[in-house]
């Protein structure tokens, strides 16, 4: 099959592109002595689990962090048996959580309030079941988590700890106001923000007399231009598989880097309002401009070449309604000659997690036209 053949809007990985990624965030975690837990969030996917991980029991520890349950189930029937649960915990998520332990999952919880404490605390008992929990920390990016310096985290630590059936195993913490940064070093900054806070944090509950081994951090930004991972145990990053526009717009990576494409197809040509029309609207390529903050027409993506990614001139898609794209040229009219009805294109996604969100899976390429395989992902939350 070709990249020709593939009915569109259609989701495409470069297995290169995506080996060559994995490598370099594992060479530098180990120039840092930190341990990888790649975050899977973005992927959704057990082929690209298995190439950032080597697998369940691969090479460099079958180690992964989720976001939903519906990952955690999946990647756990799979064979991964090390999984943290990176989103603040719902009571109501409680009872699903105690069943994937029992199926002989080790799952960490995340949490940074004492309802949370006290609900977990209450299911234990019921069930007899036992829970493992990080401490969530801000440091910086104002979403979730507790200030590494209040009263509230010694009080999260202290109750978990007293709690029958629940386990303070450490914290965690996640830079991402760094996906603001312009630049390796307003990125280095932030890196140290993320280290500080969370090593700050991990100091106050072992001064406590509370035990803290995970001390765990992690955006893919962060995670490559970190100056100092000291205190760390682990990071988390996650985009970094793939990368996207906004991550090359924040200085996280190159054009090159880029492993995420959309194929779509040209459907028609509007010279009166100076635009081309393709099949993936903003179901297909999302919403998301954060890319607009650090590069110029940028739009819903880059339009390029089929074959080579290469970008096409200065064409971008300036507008998305459901299911329609409208390519703009930088300047003046788009070059209708060179994409006529019916052609086929690549668009580069902003955000890479959006995006991919919208399909059931990937089409995989080594580069060129041939597709030689196809990766299913796991989507929703339940």
């Amino acid at each position: 099959m070709q990249l020709t053949d593939l009915s569109t809007p259609a989701l495409v990985l470069d297995r290169q592109r995506l080996a060559k990624n994995c490598a370099a965030m594992r060479d530098r975690m180990i120039a840092q002595g930190v341990a990888l837990r790649p975050h899977l969030k973005t992927a959704k996917s057990l082929e690209v689990a298995r190439e950032a991980t080597g697998g369940p029991q691969g090479p460099w520890g079958g180690a992964i962090t989720v976001s939903t349950l519906a990952e955690a189930r999946y990647f756990a029937a799979a064979g991964w048996r090390d999984i943290t649960y990176a989103v603040g915990l719902a009571p109501g998520k409680l009872a699903e959580a105690a069943a994937l332990q029992e199926s002989g999952l080790c799952l960490t919880l995340l949490t940074d309030n004492l309802a949370c404490v006290a609900a977990a605390a209450e299911e234990a008992a019921a069930r007899a079941a036992r829970f493992r929990f990080l401490i969530e920390v801000d440091c910086g990016g104002r979403r979730g988590g507790v200030d590494p310096e209040s009263d509230t985290l010694i009080a999260i630590g202290q109750e978990l700890q007293a709690a029958p059936g629940l386990d303070l195993v450490g914290v965690l913490t996640h830079a991402g106001h760094s996906y603001h940064c312009r630049g390796a070093e307003a990125i280095r900054q932030v890196a140290e923000q993320e280290r500080a806070g969370a090593v700050r944090a991990a100091e106050r509950l072992r001064q406590a007399g509370l035990p803290c081994e995970t001390v765990s951090a992690g955006s893919t930004p962060t995670a490559v231009h970190s100056a100092s991972m000291s205190g760390l145990t682990e990071m988390r990053p996650g985009v970094y598989m793939f990368f996207d526009l906004d991550q090359m717009g924040i200085g996280a990576c190159a054009l090159s880097d880029l492993a995420l494409s959309v194929v779509a197809t040209v459907i028609g040509h509007n010279p009166r309002a100076g635009r081309i029309l393709i099949d993936a609207g903003g179901l297909a390529l999302s919403k998301d401009t954060s890319a607009a903050e650090f590069l110029d027409r940028v739009g819903y993506g880059l339009v390029c070449d089929l074959e080579t990614l290469a970008p096409l001139a200065d064409l971008y898609v300036a507008e998305v309604h459901q299911e329609h794209g409208l390519i703009a040229a930088a300047t003046g009219a788009p070059p209708y000659d060179l994409l006529p009805f019916g052609r086929k294109l690549r668009i580069l996604p902003n955000h890479a997690c959006m995006t991919a969100a919208a399909y059931p899976g990937y089409w995989i390429t080594d580069g060129g036209l041939a597709v030689h395989d196809r990766w299913e992902r796991v989507n929703g939350w339940n």
